[in-house]
């Protein structure tokens, strides 16, 4: 993320992947708005002048490139275009194969020299398509890992040496700020001092910046006429129901399958709330073409298949899994009528999907349940239930004390939480972090 002079002000996002979806229609191309937490995050994006710039998910034939770019144009956007194998290396091999489980803790990688070839290459697409037009900015949106797991890359100080070449780097959390802080001084020899890193006679500024929501989409969304009236029909349809809400894309990170233990454990120990609870779980379909993930939904399905199996009745069933996208307005209607929000990812660099929840309880005071090991339990701590999600009894247990809890005590924690999720907006994340890099730019 950058500026495009101190002059223009213009905003240059690069990611890998557009925060658009490219498909054929009617012999042209259209561009609709994709899903995912940094796309969350920017929604509240105060810049007009601004332009994305990333990979547009498929191979485009060139005579179709201008018909995308005019789709991509519309909506602030323009695509770096890849061949598809060499797309695939990077992104699914390397970034997903090597990066992605590095970066959240895992330790199960596969390195191999093609793969790095190839998401070199691609950073070299990505730097000579912006080089003209961007200041140095990066912005991780994931953990930055402990040492241990860090060390265990052949390249990581290649990755490091190319990270520090921006200006200033943002971190989710102090902890992944540190991280990364002791990382460079380990393995580069950087001097690191306050928020500042030094490193071949450059400084570079590191800092912490805590990334949110537009909370004030989701409450004009929960007063359109259409949504008032889904949000009427789910209270009636569940109106004797204590109403759990998962919201997780299909990746290992979530930690679903533990999600779906746990919630099996709960319901072992109190069978006689079978029928007077019910789990939405909506699984986003996530990396559908790389086989761990497609190990994962298999899994997680017949976890599923077991729960239903075995609690489900010709009345009701306690849990209703959704393996698919749903739109804005249908998810925020369900954010509004669930009493508890149950969360249990394994590693998350913050998980946006607290806060959207947080966003929409301002009528109910919904509970969070929340896994320790997300970015926002540093902040979300006294207003949540924490756990951890490999513990099924301690996950039970946090789920029992948020459906049993107290009106007065659900409102006192609620409040903890919507001040931090109206104070730490998106567009104050996006502000701080271009605010910072602007004044060093100048």
């Amino acid at each position: 993320m950058a500026a495009h002079t101190q002059n223009q002000r213009k905003l240059i996002i690069a990611s890998n992947r557009l925060p658009l979806s490219v498909k054929p229609k009617d012999g042209s191309y259209e561009a609709t708005t994709s899903s995912g937490g940094l796309v969350t995050a920017l929604k509240g994006l105060s810049y007009s002048d601004y332009l994305w710039l990333g990979w547009p998910g498929v191979e485009i034939d060139e005579r179709d490139r201008g018909s995308v770019d005019e789709a991509l144009a519309k909506e602030n956007a323009a695509a770096v275009y890849l061949e598809e194998n060499l797309a695939q290396n990077h992104y699914n091999r390397f970034s997903n194969g090597v990066l992605w489980p590095t970066l959240h803790y895992q330790s199960e990688v596969s390195f191999d020299n093609e793969t790095w070839d190839s998401y070199q290459r691609v950073n070299q697409i990505f730097a000579d398509r912006i080089s003209e037009e961007a200041a140095d900015g990066f912005s991780l949106h994931t953990p930055f890992p402990a040492d241990d797991f860090w060390r265990g890359l052949p390249v990581q100080k290649q990755l490091l040496d190319g990270v520090l070449g921006s200006d200033i780097i943002g971190f989710h959390t102090d902890e992944y700020k540190a991280n990364f802080a002791g990382a460079c001084g380990s393995h580069l020899g950087a001097e690191v001092e306050g928020g500042n890193i030094h490193y071949n006679g450059r400084t570079i500024h590191f800092d912490k910046y805590v990334v949110g929501i537009d909370c004030q989409r989701f409450a004009d969304t929960i007063e359109e006429p259409e949504v008032q009236t889904r949000i009427q029909e789910l209270e009636a349809q569940y109106k004797d129901k204590t109403i759990i809400i998962g919201v997780d894309r299909m990746d290992y990170t979530k930690g679903l399958p533990e999600k779906m233990e746990g919630f099996r454990v709960f319901l072992d120990e109190h069978p006689e709330l079978s029928e007077k609870v019910v789990l939405i779980q909506i699984a986003i379909p996530s990396r559908e073409d790389v086989k761990k993930y497609q190990d994962l939904e298999a899994e997680v399905s017949k976890l599923v298949g077991q729960i239903t199996g075995k609690y489900a009745t010709p009345q009701s069933t306690p849990l209703l899994y959704i393996h698919r996208s749903v739109s804005f307005a249908e998810l925020t209607a369900l954010y509004s009528v669930s009493d508890v929000c149950l969360l249990t990812s394994r590693r998350d660099g913050m998980n946006l999907v607290a806060s959207e929840y947080v966003a929409c309880q301002e009528a109910r005071h919904g509970v969070l349940v929340l896994s320790e090991f997300t970015g926002a339990a540093a902040f979300m701590k006294h207003g949540s239930l924490l756990f951890n999600p490999s513990n099924a009894d301690g996950l039970s247990k946090a789920l029992y004390d948020a459906v049993t809890m107290e009106k007065k005590d659900r409102k006192k924690m609620y409040e903890e939480l919507r001040s931090f999720v109206t104070t730490n907006t998106s567009a104050k994340w996006t502000e701080a972090f271009l605010g910072d890099l602007m004044r060093l730019r100048e």
